[in-house]
């Protein structure tokens, strides 16, 4: 009788389910031969400096799993798929999703395709999978707009093996970093208002452990005490332009608050909103600044004043740092790379009444 594939023998190091499922990739080889993803690419590609005991280890491992070399692991193991990977979370966001185009953009005009993830959390095994399937897809380096902390730890815990940059979140002393300035966004927001002589400046912050929420608080905090002004409780939202809201209708029945940063512009919306419900005129009852200029900034009612954050140039400039780290020999120094922030003044900022 023909055994059946239930039957048929599982080599050691493979689970059934993988054996009997998905086709077998390179790091299923590299599993089973007990070497790394790199040696199997080199037997791939007939390298000299592998030992003959460790090819024919390898030779072995795909005989027994049946591996075919895929498109992307031939170009591989040729030296380049031409494909890079892009790990995201929380893309649907104006900042995100800005810096996802000028990324693709930048990479196409580069001669690459870009593989992109987008994640919804940002636990370690989420990443983990992440990376591994970009890792099999054959990239030839990896890109992670990590906004949040836990997310860099999770991706400084794992093996990437490959070129990587990250955005927002730093890793560790060899990672490229390419980021905003948020601090001296958050410091320009609070000077103005302070400037126009507004006694101190209130704050809706973005949620806690956001790099960039986090950055733009302590700068707004530090800024108002190196001006001897008083410290406003933050308020913190968590981006959406209903917290905004929720938040203004609070400040709104505070007599005392003539002066709001938020600390991105679906938020001040929201709070532009809450303040026209409640009867206080913006700028002449209270002024709000902003922050990232997005597109329907400049036709808010009142037009509104904010950091203007270059998201385009934070992903082209980013791709740039990976495709010298893809051909660079060993891995350079870590570079991080501040991108200059600007305050864009509009009508939504003005003195406080009486000045």
């Amino acid at each position: 009788m023909t055994p059946s594939a239930t039957d048929s023998p599982v080599p050691k190091g493979r689970s059934r389910r993988n054996f009997a499922g998905a086709r077998p990739v390179m790091a299923d080889v590299a599993r089973l031969a007990g070497v790394s993803k790199q040696t199997v690419s080199r037997v791939l590609n007939d390298h000299p400096a592998v030992r003959p005991e460790t090819r024919e280890a390898v030779l072995d491992a795909m005989r027994t799993l049946g591996y075919r070399p895929s498109r992307s692991a031939r170009s591989l193991a040729s030296g380049r798929t031409r494909m890079l990977g892009v790990i995201s979370f929380d893309a649907a966001r104006y900042g995100p999703a800005s810096i996802l185009t000028a990324i693709n953009t930048a990479a196409q005009e580069a001669g690459y395709l870009v593989s992109s993830i987008a994640l919804d959390t940002a636990d370690r095994d989420t990443v983990v999978e992440a990376v591994n399937r970009l890792s099999a897809e054959g990239a030839d380096g990896v890109i992670a707009i990590a906004p949040q902390q836990w997310v860099g730890r999770a991706l400084a815990e794992t093996d990437v093996g490959t070129p990587l940059v990250v955005l927002e979140s730093a890793l560790d002393d060899s990672t490229p970093l390419v980021t905003g300035d948020s601090r001296t966004g958050a410091r320009k927001a609070t000077e103005h208002l302070l400037g126009l002589g507004h006694a101190t400046v209130w704050h809706i912050a973005g949620p806690a452990g956001w790099t960039s929420a986090d950055h733009r608080l302590a700068s707004w905090q530090s800024t108002l005490q190196a001006a001897g002004a008083d410290i406003p409780a933050p308020l913190a939202g968590d981006w959406s332009a209903d917290s905004g809201y929720d938040l203004g209708r609070r400040l709104a029945r505070r007599p005392e608050v003539t002066a709001v940063f938020a600390s991105n512009d679906q938020m001040a919306l929201g709070l532009l909103h809450a303040l026209h419900e409640s009867g206080r005129a913006v700028p002449g009852d209270v002024s709000v600044v902003g922050y990232d200029d997005i597109p329907e900034a400049a036709h808010l009612l009142p037009p509104l004043t904010t950091v203007r954050t270059d998201f385009a140039e934070i992903g082209t400039r980013s791709l740039r740092l990976l495709l010298d780290r893809i051909d660079g020999p060993g891995a350079p120094p870590r570079v991080d790379t501040l991108v200059p922030v600007d305050l864009v003044v509009r009508a939504s900022s003005g003195p406080p009444r009486g000045r």
